[in-house]
């Protein structure tokens, strides 16, 4: 009785952890920076993470009183795509359990970074880093 009442818990025990493994590892949807400056929209490109921008919480430009362009960019033929749609992660590799490696493009600054994305489930951690020593982490809470 005692060795099926622990096979029984053990059972139980892999069944959640099975079913709550892949919702873990799964940081597709909608996320928004912390400080609410841009919303991403998280989704898997052939094993990769991808993201595009899909808010703003200032899509107008001060200076021209349009929507928002990526004004910085080092290329003057992309300089007028527009920021909400761009797509920002570059080769986000999975790495390691509920964290991926690849590149970030700041349409801030218009140049791109290494960065990581780890996901613990409930916020995602964006590192964007110049040669591996300075580096930035912003927190993306889900909204979807």
């Amino acid at each position: 009785m005692r060795k099926r009442l622990t096979q029984a818990v053990l059972a139980s025990l892999l069944l959640t952890f099975t079913l709550a493994g892949p919702a873990l590892a799964d940081p597709q949807g909608v996320w928004a920076m912390s400080n609410g400056k841009v919303t991403v929209k998280i989704d898997d490109c052939g094993g990769n993470l991808c993201a595009q921008i899909v808010d703003l919480k200032e899509p107008i430009s001060k200076i021209d009183g349009k929507p928002k362009v990526d004004r910085e960019n080092p290329d003057p033929a992309k300089r007028q795509r527009p920021l909400i749609g761009l797509s920002i992660l570059i080769g986000m590799k999975p790495a390691g359990d509920n964290l991926w490696k690849g590149a970030i493009y700041n349409p801030d600054d218009g140049k791109t970074y290494s960065a990581t994305v780890r996901y613990d489930g409930s916020s995602m951690k964006v590192k964007g880093c110049v040669a591996g020593v300075f580096c930035k982490t912003n927190t993306f809470i889900r909204s979807n």
